[in-house]
């Protein structure tokens, strides 16, 4: 007998699916927790989707919520779905296909793609052949509803699609075929289904797809002059995906297809002509083909400049008001943000960095850069949708830098003239493009710079806020010329205006200009570094003014431009005058946030770059925030404890945990060995919470917890002495020869090597062989990432010098990739460090570098400074080798080039 809902319980599932669109927050959250007891209800799901598929009668809005709920159901809990309730969801869902509304027939579509993508295609075998077959009906609602579910299980399923099943039939050697026949339907909507769905297997390459991929072009090309906007836009992507991975089949025609492009470029519907526009990003970021673009530039160009300018409904939905300092924000202004925890390197002074370069990401990781254009992306953060405007000023940037000062003979006329025009919208344009040139045409720019600069600043004070805040984000592009152009006085002349017009502009009374503003003034300050010191003094004023005056969304901006001043200025910010002028204003509101307030995250970075910069000058105000740092980490971490077991309990941001810690390592680096006290207080409680972050299940609180725990090791290891054995027991097994997590892993690395210097023969002994088995893999891995195999060769270096016993004997497994790799390390103490390890070694066996000799004697000359007793060492280690290779010396050092040979004797009496 098949299933049927109670009445009296459908009826409340209905009144709750209706009561979910009321405005009131309390009735909203009773919903919530209602709907979460319900999900533990075993029939729950059949409920649902009783609602969505059978109960015509009631309202499209609440059966779509019903369908949504649906699919978060299975989704979160598929593994847990007793086979009958899913055999159920799947034969009721087909039956349900071409649902007369819309909403429903769409959020089916959703629920019968997640279940595929979930159960995968070979446990739901009808369903394909099903969609197809639907293809075929004369009623509207079933072949787009069939449309709907197909463009969504192809996007899920792209790779399953592409594989042989059972039976050994690929899926897409019959699908595609199908999808190609649509292409010329009557239907518009038919129609860019049909191109949207088959461009999905031309972007993933599919192999199915290769043999029809010249059918697929004909029929493509074929609706290049359709009627309709939506298909015109999947033509155009489709475009892009064959310039991406099928280049070859557009090359024949490269002419027509970029007269094309221009031309479609230039559409009067802005939204086709940004789908257009991509095409000359895409066509600009392929290294081997962007050369066959450079006969068209003369018309490419213009096009791109004519795409930068405001169209009416940007302008529209920019609220283009000036005067709006004083309107609050909502929190709906307030944009997401997301802390990147410490990861520790050899190329930012030694000291623990953000994981920013690509070698850092984790495997898996899709942590793609944001385009270049931040400030940009801010000055227009209300519209922060992708548009024409942006794609123009994006291609033209990768267009600039891929062509150089060549571009400049069709950008300059027309910026000559946009940048004269009495049109607002016209010269905003150009100074847009001016700043989009900046990178890739530097050197051809340089000649116009000493008049085009102060041109900028002027239109600082422009009338219109969308001309200051665009001039602002332009001049900081050219901020390095400013800087160190070759023009005489150059800072005085052209960086002092430059910084006196930003800090001005700053206080602008328009929220966009002043964060514009704000943000071009970091740029400049992270440029200037050490020039900012004789300016501290009015920076900080107008700072300290900027936060009386700056709205939520715009406060966060400022802090950044605090944190960033102190990592410019370094030291020099201790002094008295500055920290009484910066830290009551910093504390005040570090005591007045809440801690779930969004303020906190770009508060805490902004703390730990004042702490590193004041150094002990930071001490005063240490208590406070560390004892506030152990509590929210400590709180956190119980708050997500229970959530695990209680799912009625909402698990908290852990990114809460790893902005704590950073800022617990800025202070313990700041204050140095007088941090013991601190970490010392309320029982070392903040040592047993680092021990709980370093097995964390998320990587980024692993990741901070081991930064934090190479810090502790360096300044409080009296207090880590009696815990070592629990912590080596804990960061061993978290440095992965796989790299799977690899900021965790090179954290883990490298306080294993602080660690192994403070603690000694005796007590390091036990770990050394462990921390080797996993070291020398990573080292001798050729595609382990550089940092990595950095802090893998310092730490084995370390354990040589404390351990020299038990590392030496392996020294020929690992001695020439470790000479290799330390040698784009810049010297300072953690390289001198692992180099007197190396020696060390050496001493113990000689032997073990015979075969790496040529790279060690590389690697030592590699030293530009080496302290005195690393210099003492080089000079004893190569008179032993000398001493120990007798009459084979001289054959040794002969295989090394003249130059070097010389340089060893002089340096080292070798």
């Amino acid at each position: 007998m098949e299933w049927q809902p109670e009445p009296e319980s459908l009826r409340q599932l209905i009144q709750l699916l209706n009561s979910t669109q009321s405005p009131d927050n309390e009735v909203q959250q009773q919903n919530n927790q209602r709907l979460e007891e319900l999900r533990k209800v075993p029939d729950f799901i059949n409920y649902l989707l009783f609602v969505l598929v059978a109960m015509k009668e009631e309202s499209a809005t609440a059966r779509a919520v019903a369908g949504l709920l649906l699919k978060n159901s299975v989704r979160q809990d598929f593994a847990s779905i007793p086979p009958h309730v899913l055999e159920y969801v799947k034969r009721k869902s087909i039956d349900a296909i071409g649902d007369p509304d819309t909403l429903v027939r769409h959020t089916l579509g959703t629920v019968i793609a997640t279940s595929v993508a979930l159960g995968k295609i070979r446990n739901w075998p009808e369903i394909l052949p099903r969609l197809m077959q639907l293809l075929d009906s004369t009623e509207y609602p079933v072949v787009e509803g069939a449309w709907d579910i197909l463009h969504k299980i192809c996007d899920e399923c792209g790779l399953e699609l592409d594989e042989p099943l059972e039976d050994g039939t690929r899926p897409l050697n019959v699908m595609i075929p199908k999808f190609l026949s649509f292409f010329s339907s009557e239907l518009p909507l038919l129609r860019e289904y049909a191109i949207a769905t088959t461009t999905i297997f031309v972007s993933k390459r599919s192999e199915c797809m290769q043999p029809m991929i010249d059918t697929f072009v004909v029929e493509l090309f074929k609706r290049a002059n359709d009627n309709n906007p939506e298909v015109l836009k999947a033509v155009c992507r489709a475009i892009v995906a064959l310039l991406e991975t099928r280049p070859e089949k557009l090359m024949p025609e490269l002419e027509n297809v970029v007269n094309y492009m221009i031309y479609t470029t230039q559409h009067s519907d802005p939204d086709i002509a940004m789908e257009a526009c991509e095409f000359w990003l895409a066509f600009c970021e392929q290294e081997e083909l962007v050369e066959s673009l450079r006969p068209f530039l003369s018309r490419v160009i213009p096009t791109l400049m004519r795409g930068m300018v405001y169209t009416e409904r940007d302008l529209l939905m920019l609220d283009n008001g000036d005067d709006d300092a004083v309107v609050p924000d909502s929190d709906q202004d307030i944009k997401p943000r997301h802390h990147r925890a410490r990861t520790h390197d050899h190329h930012e002074g030694g000291g623990a960095a953000s994981g920013e370069d690509g070698e850092g990401a984790d495997v898996g990781d899709s942590d793609d850069d944001d385009y270049e254009y931040d400030s940009e992306d801010d000055e227009d953060d209300i519209y922060s949708e992708w548009n024409l405007r942006k794609c123009s000023a994006a291609s033209l940037d990768v267009m600039s830098t891929a062509f150089g000062d060549q571009v400049l003979e069709f950008v300059l006329p027309a910026l000559r003239e946009e940048l004269a025009s009495d049109d607002w919208c016209i010269k905003e344009a150009g100074i847009l493009a001016l700043g989009a040139i900046a990178e890739g045409c530097m050197a051809g720019m340089e000649p116009h710079l000493a008049n085009l600069l102060p041109y900028l600043i002027q239109w600082f004070k422009h009338e219109k806020a969308l001309v200051r805040s665009i001039a602002c984000w332009s001049a900081s592009r050219y901020g390095k010329w400013a800087l160190f152009g070759s023009e005489p006085n150059t800072l005085k002349v052209y960086f002092e205006p430059l910084l006196a017009g930003l800090l001005e502009t700053m206080m602008d009374n328009n929220k966009r200009v002043q964060e514009a503003a704000c943000s071009a003034f970091a740029t400049i300050e992270e440029l200037a570094g050490p020039y900012m010191v004789p300016y501290i003094q009015p920076v900080l004023e107008t700072l300290i003014r900027a936060f009386d005056l700056y709205q939520r969304k715009n406060l966060i901006i400022l802090y950044d431009a605090v944190g960033t001043l102190a990592e410019a200025v370094g030291s020099e910010l201790n002094h008295p005058s500055f920290v009484q002028m910066l830290m009551p204003n910093m504390m005040k509101r570090w005591e007045d946030l809440h801690t779930e307030d969004p303020h906190m995250f770009p508060l805490f970075e902004c703390l730990s770059a004042i702490a590193l910069s004041l150094g002990p000058g930071f001490a005063p105000y240490a208590q406070p925030v560390f004892e506030r740092c152990v509590q929210i980490v400590g709180e956190t971490l119980q708050i997500c404890q229970q959530a695990a077991h209680d799912p009625s309990i909402e698990a908290p941001d852990r990114d809460l945990v790893i902005v704590a810690l950073d800022l617990i390592s800025s202070i313990v680096q700041a204050l140095g060995d007088d941090s013991q006290h601190l970490i010392a207080g309320h029982n070392s409680i903040a040592l047993q919470l680092v021990g709980m972050c370093m097995i964390d299940p998320v990587t980024d609180v692993r990741q901070s917890a081991f930064a934090l725990l190479g810090d502790l090791a360096m300044h409080c290891f009296g207090l880590l002495r009696p815990q070592l054995e629990g912590i080596m027991q804990q960061l061993v097994p978290q440095i992965d020869r796989n790299f799977s997590h690899i900021h965790v892993c090179n954290n883990a690395a490298w306080s294993a090597g602080e660690i192994a210097l403070k603690a000694g023969d005796e007590l390091m002994q036990p770990y050394v062989n462990p921390l080797l088995e996993r070291l020398i893999p990573l080292l001798n891995n050729e595609n382990t990432p550089v940092t990595l195999a950095e802090n893998a060769a310092i730490t084995i270096g370390r354990l040589g010098l404390v351990c020299p016993t038990i590392v030496a004997p392996n020294l020929e497994i690992f001695a020439q990739r470790w000479c290799f790799v330390l040698l784009s390390v810049k010297d300072n103490e953690e390289k001198s460090s692992a180099f007197r390890g190396m020696m060390t070694m050496i001493g113990t066996n000689p032997q073990g570098i015979s075969k790496a000799f040529l790279y060690f004697c590389q690697a030592a000359l590699n030293w530009q400074t080496p302290d005195p007793l690393l210099m003492d060492m080089f000079i004893q280690t190569f008179a032993g080798l000398k001493q120990l290779a007798g009459s084979e010396w001289e054959a040794s050092m002969s295989l090394l080039d003249p130059q070097s040979r010389q340089m060893i004797k002089e340096r080292f009496n070798a």
